[in-house]
């Protein structure tokens, strides 16, 4: 792999430290604020949204400059709101610099995607991608306890610096191993929302607010689940996530090995397994070993529909995908807002702590009859002759006829 995607997997990784550990450091954060808990909450709200509308708007602001430089400009930025949450005198202060980073996340993925696919052969496009989300995945087993041990030993203020100088490291490396790679000719804006028109794009897109939700469902209240029905203590909370966090890693990696070979197959396996394993939580959760087994197996199935749905993106947004990409990054976290209020609904009920796992298992299960959908939708296109020259060819290929 080339050295660029390490230089893309850094910055990945500060990116993927600071949305997660603040989750850690709210109890510090409210009490030096002066603000309550459901509050400080807001820092993880308002960067959620900013992922979701940040990433089409700085990718759309991005168009008329090159990938390379415009990875450039989202890290300066991301440095920007990661040292003004450092210093902030008021909790408003806080949260705009929260949101300011944010909107670094979306187009720095989507692009980098793009970028990711194009450093390699065809054949290798969702391993690299895998490659760079790897730097995600790692943030949430080494980064985030870290920072938060960082934050709960030498204060909250301190970790957002550090997390600045990861962003300034990730500058520097897409600034000397990232290569300029030249823009397609012809490609404008319109070609980049044309892209949308595309059914399987949009089913894509779809799956990924589904099948990652249904991981969100469940993990968004592993800590009352885990004290209140596992029996955990407090303390234990952090190591399990960082189990999760592992099961990220390799699912990462493997759902970007086998996306290469077979990528429905790929999505079909990931996204079943996931329903069931989401479903079976409700059962393991009341037993230690089995709990953390299944945290594990959640990580994993949940991030190896990551390189495949970002690959199918592209593939069918063929010609003019950066927009395309980057507005998949904010399907992620539409569908953790989307669970995350879901989950909090069934236990508002009075449904108990597991009950979210159900909700997870059938958005999970509803991204898998997507699946099928999308395939079957697929084999009908390829067999379907185009009208004008009487040949047959895929959605990708008549729609980069038209781009050209």
């Amino acid at each position: 792999m080339p050295l660029a995607l390490l230089a893309l997997a850094i910055g990945a990784f500060g990116i993927g430290t600071t949305e997660f550990v603040v989750m850690g450091l709210l109890p510090e954060i409210a009490g030096d604020f002066g603000v309550s808990i459901p509050t400080a909450g807001f820092l993880v709200t308002g960067y959620a949204l900013g992922v979701m509308f940040g990433a089409p708007l700085m990718t759309v602001l991005g168009t008329k400059v090159s990938r390379k430089r415009m990875l450039m400009l989202l890290m300066g930025l991301f440095i920007v709101g990661n040292l003004l949450s450092a210093v902030a005198p008021t909790f408003s202060v806080m949260v705009v610099g929260r949101v300011v980073a944010s909107l670094a996340h979306g187009a720095f993925f989507g692009i980098g995607s793009v970028v990711a696919a194009e450093l390699v052969a065809p054949h290798k496009k969702a391993g690299a991608i895998a490659m760079m989300f790897t730097g995600l995945t790692v943030a949430n087993v080494v980064g985030v306890p870290l920072g938060t041990l960082v934050g709960q030993t030498a204060g909250w203020r301190v970790t957002f610096a550090l997390v600045a100088a990861l962003g300034a490291a990730g500058l520097i490396g897409v600034a000397k191993l990232v290569p300029d790679l030249p823009r397609p000719q012809g490609v404008r804006l319109r070609h980049e929302i044309a892209a949308f028109k595309n059914t399987q794009v949009l089913l894509a897109m779809a799956m990924t607010v589904l099948g990652f939700g249904g991981v969100f469902a469940a993990i968004t209240y592993i800590a009352p689940m885990m004290t209140h029905v596992t029996g955990f203590a407090d303390g234990s909370v952090t190591w399990l996530l960082v189990l999760f966090g592992l099961g990220m890693v390799g699912g990462n990696l493997i759902g970007g090995r086998f996306a290469d070979r077979a990528l429905m197959p790929m999505l079909y396996v990931s996204l079943g397994s996931l329903a069931v394993v989401l479903a079976l939580f409700t059962v393991t959760a009341h037993n230690k070993l089995t709990a953390a087994v299944t945290v594990v197996l959640i990580g994993a199935l949940g991030f190896a529909t990551v390189p495949p749905l970002q690959k199918r993106v592209l593939d069918h947004a063929h010609g003019a995908p950066t927009l395309a990409s980057a507005v998949n990054i904010g399907a992620f976290n539409l569908g953790n807002a989307l669970s995350a209020w879901l989950g909090g609904l069934v236990i508002a009920a009075g449904l108990g702590y597991t009950a979210p796992n159900w909700v997870g298992a059938a958005l999970a299960a509803g991204a898998l009859v997507l699946a099928v959908v999308s395939a079957a939708l697929e084999r009908r296109d390829e067999a379907r002759p185009t009208t004008a020259e009487g040949s047959t060819g895929t959605a990708p290929q008549r729609q980069a006829a038209v781009h050209s």
